[in-house]
């Protein structure tokens, strides 16, 4: 068990919101007990998975998507008052990190990502530096079609693909959630494929016309990692109980 306070201490020590331009606020989002012994990390803060921490005795929250976003007006009616009542019911603490968790050298989003793709790091691009470069551990892919088959079968989701020029795929970018917009970026740091959640319109353009593969392989399943192992390292650090739980997203 750990003061609410030092479990957020912890966390803002470790992913250092102080240093990202964000479009949410970032850390303790709201306010429950003050004494923390459970903690349940996921994905969002969906009714879902605040019912399922309410049902895991857990009396705190750890997701990269969380309730307050720039441009809402700031109403507790419709799906917010939803969400909200039953935190506040139940006294349960909610953290959220949205940029400072994609960005973690070793906990974040991309790193997880990474490691369960079996890609070696060894640059970054894009805006604040969050799209990620790297290599097969295991050596090129035949071509891109063959790295599409290796994401849909270690992230569960279908992928969708625009392959870019025939050929090994050698180096590799990649950004989770959504970030088609880095797509560009990519393509500057000399990458052969780019791995990101979603698809918008002119990237398919781009892949055919700059012969980089583009990969869309779902937001929600790109992005699973790191929220659960920021929280299994506080778990650690301060002695409390961690449990993830997936609320299913095909998107």
């Amino acid at each position: 068990m750990t003061d609410r306070q030092d479990l957020h201490t912890l966390l803002d020590t470790l992913l250092q919101p102080e240093r990202f331009k964000d479009y949410c606020p970032n850390g303790l989002q709201v306010e429950g007990r003050a004494q923390v012994r459970k903690i349940v990390s996921g994905v969002t803060a969906s009714l879902a998975l605040i019912e399922a921490a309410i049902a895991a005795n857990a009396d705190a929250i750890l997701v990269h998507h969380g309730l307050f976003w720039r441009g809402h007006d700031g109403r507790v009616t419709g799906w917010m008052r939803q969400r909200l009542a039953p935190l506040l019911a139940h006294n349960i603490n909610l953290f959220a990190y949205h940029l400072p968790l994609d960005a973690h050298a070793e906990l974040g989003n991309n790193a997880q990502l990474g490691v369960q793709l079996g890609l070696q790091a060894d640059g970054r691009f894009g805006e604040q530096q969050l799209g990620w470069t790297g290599a097969p551990l295991n050596g090129p892919f035949a071509d891109a079609q063959a790295l599409a088959r290796h994401a849909e079968t270690t992230l569960g989701h279908a992928v969708v693909l625009v392959p870019g020029k025939p050929g090994p795929v050698r180096r590799v970018g990649w950004c989770t959630g959504g970030a088609q917009g880095y797509f560009e970026d990519a393509i500057a740091a000399g990458v052969d494929a780019f791995i990101t959640g979603e698809i918008s319109e002119p990237q398919a353009h781009y892949a055919r016309e700059c012969g980089v593969a583009y990969l869309a392989c779902g937001h929600h399943a790109t992005e699973r990692y790191g929220a659960q192992a920021v929280a299994a390292h506080a778990a650690v650090q301060l002695g409390l109980e961690h449990q993830f739980i997936d609320i299913d997203n095909p998107a």
